[in-house]
């Protein structure tokens, strides 16, 4: 029997503007009623007989909202968190965001149409939660950021903590004698995004503890998470400052982007410039040189988030905040200095 999952997936719309054609919703396109209602007719999709599976569709779902469409980190962590789901028989909507769209916004817009009974944030500005989640009543879990000193009762959150990753990234680089360390990835100013912001202030405090010069100016360079950025912010840093003999990019997917640009110009890695990464994503295994990280726990995070949301959601309880930890790992792709 035809369901109106597979209306929506014959169609291409999703389950809310399925359900709003069948209802005679006004809010729907001229061109969306069109091919939805053709392949209604297609399927003999009977709306009265399957009333009742309509309705637990559409009340049923958990929105999981991933910022960043280049981020294989937070793809990683999806991938669990679909597995555990799936487990407890949860049906999954999952939305990519651009890195600065406002996520708050979003699940504000999906709650009216879709009416989610929970929503995973991966990846998230607290500014965005500050200004706009009170609109949100739902059960809901950030990831990768702590939601701890918003007070909202209805939101949890689980993170590592990143300004503690990121100083003790730079502080292996410190203890193998560089001194000249660029840094790369995120934003300065906090307004593309809080996990960036706080990795490199993490960093740039322990260069600080370390009595190590910081010229922000040359030796940072922002980017998106992605590799193509953060190739093309390798090729900005070299220009700016040739002493560096060190790099943290502020995630793997950056330092992948960077280690290439590296050996599209003939440095080597590590005996010319050292590189370490951040996040631990199953492909710095694989890279030559294999990159040292640090190492999230995705796994804890994915898991902690879906326990956490479908016990609030079945019980009331409030709202939990948690570090998950997290390790360094050596790699190939850092030379000791102090052996020479």
């Amino acid at each position: 029997m035809t369901t109106i999952k597979d209306i929506a997936r014959l169609s291409g719309y999703s389950i809310g503007t399925v359900s709003r054609v069948i209802n005679h919703r006004q809010d729907v396109s001229e061109e969306a009623r069109q091919i939805i209602e053709k392949v209604i007719e297609d399927e003999n999709f009977q709306p009265n007989s399957n009333a009742k599976m309509l309705k637990q569709t559409i009340t049923s779902n958990i929105a999981v909202l991933v910022k960043g469409t280049q981020n294989v980190f937070l793809e990683g962590i999806l991938e669990r968190m679909q597995e555990y789901l799936r487990t407890f028989g949860e049906y999954v909507s999952v939305s990519f965001l651009d890195e600065f769209t406002n996520e708050v916004e979003t699940a504000a817009q999906i709650c009216s149409e879709r009416n989610p009974k929970g929503i995973i944030f991966l990846g998230g500005n607290l500014h965005f939660f500050e200004e706009g989640f009170s609109r949100i009543t739902v059960p809901s879990v950030l990831v990768t950021e702590t939601a701890a000193g918003l007070g909202f009762d209805n939101l949890s959150s689980f993170t590592t903590d990143d300004s503690e990753a990121a100083g003790m990234a730079v502080d292996y680089l410190i203890r193998r004698g560089h001194t000249h360390i660029g840094i790369i990835g995120g934003s300065a100013s906090g307004e593309k995004g809080e996990v960036g912001t706080r990795r490199l202030q993490g960093a740039v405090k322990r260069l600080k503890e370390s009595g190590i010069p910081f010229d922000q100016d040359k030796q940072f360079c922002s980017c998106r998470f992605a590799m193509k950025d953060g190739y093309d912010a390798a090729v900005r840093m070299l220009k700016k400052d040739q002493e560096i003999t060190g790099i943290f990019a502020l995630s793997d997917t950056v330092a992948v982007g960077v280690l290439r640009a590296l050996r599209d110009r003939d440095i080597r890695i590590p005996e010319d410039i050292s590189l370490i990464g951040y996040d631990g994503i199953e492909h710095v295994k694989y890279t030559i040189p294999r990159l040292a990280t640090v190492k999230q726990d995705r796994d804890a995070l994915a898991k902690k988030a879906v326990d956490d949301l479908l016990l609030r959601i079945n019980y009331s309880r409030s709202a939990v905040h948690g570090t998950v930890p997290f390790r360094v790992l050596a790699g190939e792709s850092i030379a000791d200095l102090n052996k020479h």
